[in-house]
């Protein structure tokens, strides 16, 4: 896994969101540049679909109610229906290994809204893979912002 240096990350508020509100709706797409290894958080009402690239390689996710409780929902596409199935299993085995470092990235840049809400910290994270191919394809609980970095 990449560590994540803050000093790398750009966050941007749209939609009327700010660094506190609103929880719900609140929408995360983190982008990176592979080139200089940058991140690119926006935080808005609705995704940033036009910094999404035709590789897929970002990060989605937002806050849900279930029942009572909050939790954070994030998403990644291993394919489009068109990789083959060892490119798949290699993207699955990269997103795998970078994604505590996309949630810290999260974490860090909409520390405002946990610092207002530390329960948030304590809420389940599901992450869902995406892909045409049904071994790759799952939901899964990946813990808490807590359980991840601890601090």
């Amino acid at each position: 896994m990449s560590t994540f240096n803050p000093e790398k990350l750009s966050v941007f508020h749209m939609n009327g969101t700010t660094a506190t509100a609103p929880v719900i709706p609140r929408r995360y797409t983190l982008t990176h540049s592979d080139t200089t290894g940058e991140l690119f958080l926006h935080i808005g009402s609705v995704y940033a679909w036009n910094n999404i690239n035709t590789l897929r390689d970002e990060v989605i996710g937002e806050w849900k109610v279930y029942g009572n409780s909050f939790v954070f929902c994030a998403s990644v596409h291993l394919d489009e229906g068109e990789y083959e199935l060892n490119i798949v299993a290699k993207r699955n085995e990269i997103f795998r290994r970078e994604l505590p470092l996309a949630l810290e990235a999260i974490r860090y840049g909409d520390m405002g809204l946990f610092m207002t809400y530390p329960w948030l910290s304590q809420t389940p994270i599901i992450i869902q893979f995406h892909s045409m191919y049904p071994q790759y394809a799952k939901k899964e609980i990946w813990g808490t912002f807590n359980t991840l970095f601890p601090k």
